[in-house]
């Protein structure tokens, strides 16, 4: 504990460095997978392939991937561009399935519904699709960012500056605390972009479903059989 206490400053500067790498590839990961997920949804024949593609760029390795890009796109290997863009593939891969079932999960009838009353293809999409395939997406992004706030710590392994620093600082001077410091950091960061999604989704979908509450039944008291003339108690008095 005496580590922790006396680096805290070095704590929070790469928590924010890490909350920073974190935020840009789930924006625009979301932003990418809309059109792909609705392409996927609305046309089979491309349904299959895009699918496939995207599972298939989320069983790269993230290590390999961060070692792959710059040459491919003739950045540094110390740039952050190149984590942005590794973990931008990676959303992307999660969120694209995540939008297709998200639109397929909505009510024909209520599309049918829609183009009745004169909505467009377009209009009927972002007016009337896409809120109520809402909720669904929320869930998809939710995974993504908790995913994507774990990935950024491979970062550290080719000298992004990240919480993975304390993994790989810790366990090659044999200093636990650090490397707790920067695990318990990772989940304090992962659970507050999950919470701060939770509440920007209960803000824009006010119509999504919520948890209810389950009220104890009280089971001290006897049941009483029969309706409200006492037919249980004429029972009784017929038999006798």
């Amino acid at each position: 504990m005496n580590w922790v206490f006396n680096n805290l400053d070095l704590i929070l500067e790469l928590s924010i460095h890490h909350l920073r790498l974190s935020i840009p590839p789930i924006i625009i990961g979301f932003v990418i997978s809309i059109p792909l997920g609705y392409l996927a949804y609305r046309f089979k024949l491309t349904r299959g392939l895009l699918l496939t593609v995207a599972g298939l760029l989320y069983t790269i390795p993230s290590l390999a991937l961060f070692v792959i890009l710059p040459p491919l796109l003739g950045i540094s290997f110390l740039s952050e561009v190149n984590i942005v863009i590794g973990l931008t593939i990676y959303a992307v891969a999660i969120m694209a399935r995540s939008v297709a079932d998200a639109l397929q999960s909505v009510d024909p009838a209520i599309r049918q519904s829609a183009t009745a009353v004169g909505f467009g293809g377009w209009r009927r999409f972002w007016v009337v699709e896409f809120p109520l395939a809402g909720p669904v997406i929320l869930a998809g992004l939710r995974v993504t960012a908790v995913s994507t706030v774990s990935l950024v710590t491979v970062g550290s392994l080719i000298g992004i500056q990240s919480l993975g620093y304390l993994f790989t600082n810790g366990l090659a001077r044999l200093i636990l605390a650090e490397v707790f410091a920067g695990l318990i950091m990772v989940v304090v960061i992962a659970l507050l972009l999950d919470a701060l999604l939770s509440l920007i989704g209960r803000w824009l979908m006010p119509w999504a479903p919520r948890r209810t509450k389950v009220t104890r039944v009280e089971i001290d008291r006897p049941v009483q059989v029969g309706n409200s003339q006492g037919l249980g108690t004429q029972g009784m008095g017929s038999g006798s």
